[in-house]
């Protein structure tokens, strides 16, 4: 494989965080743990991550709540650095699609358009004569100069995924975003622009729960415990080891309500 059909790559990737082991309501109470020294401990959000997604790859990654599945996008996306030593190339632009997608709450509809520009790799000029378009595949009208704060999650989903259409990216972040959204009518019409436009020519790096999703759409699936890469199969293997390594697991270790 060529480095130039790589879209995304990691090597040596990690992530860790320092947490106070004391609570600093006040200024003064962090000035004191500084001159203090006061305790810490250690997250260790993601250990040892090294990867290679193709471009044109519909890549998963699936695990536990907390297994580093969010923290692995965002060094993905570069919006927070790894530790020292481990790198991160992206090649091509990207966009990030998420219930809310970001969105200011005290800004209007039109507005957050406008601000994501950049984001859908589109000019001001353009933007501007394609808000109409995206308010109208939203189906929101009625209310594009209306503050976000003020909508309902089924009205931010539908606003998120037309900005979604619109979006020039090479590489969709997908976190627990997937297909139609809104109403059972809106939904199917979303499902059809989802899989026949959204999803072409583009690399997918699809965070879910959902394995059915994973199992349909992915050509590789990474598997995530507690911040450290288990398995990079395909969709039927990582989906094996996910439950028999994970879930299985955690079920074991679960106490008994019967033995407390």
């Amino acid at each position: 494989m060529k480095r130039s059909d790589i879209a995304i790559s990691l090597k040596n990737v990690s992530k860790t965080y320092r947490v106070s082991d004391i609570r600093s309501e006040t200024l003064r109470d962090r000035l004191a743990q500084v001159v203090m020294g006061g305790s810490s401990r250690k997250i260790e959000a993601l250990k040892n991550i090294n990867l290679d997604i193709y471009k044109g790859e519909f890549f998963g990654i699936i695990g536990h709540n907390g297994s580093g599945k969010s923290t692995l996008i965002n060094i993905m996306s570069k919006a927070i650095p790894p530790d020292k030593g481990g790198t991160v190339i992206r090649n091509g632009n990207y966009i990030r699609l998420s219930l809310g997608m970001g969105f200011n709450p005290e800004l209007t509809a039109r507005q957050n358009i406008m601000v994501n520009a950049s984001i859908l790799g589109l000019s001001m000029r353009e933007i501007k004569s394609r808000t109409p378009e995206i308010i109208a595949f939203a189906e929101l009208e009625n209310f594009v100069d209306t503050q976000i704060k003020f909508f309902s999650k089924g009205m931010k989903a539908r606003l998120a995924f037309a900005v979604a259409v619109h979006a020039q990216a090479d590489i969709l972040f997908m976190d627990e975003f997937f297909g139609g959204v809104g109403d059972e009518r809106f939904k199917e019409k979303a499902d059809t622009v989802f899989k026949e436009q959204l999803l072409k020519n583009r690399t997918i790096v699809h965070v879910s729960h959902s394995l059915k999703n994973i199992q349909e759409y992915c050509e590789r699936v990474l598997v995530l415990d507690h911040g450290m890469p288990i398995a990079l199969e395909e969709p039927a293997k990582a989906i094996e080891v996910y439950r028999n390594e994970v879930i299985k697991k955690k079920l074991q270790t679960r106490p008994n309500p019967q033995n407390t």
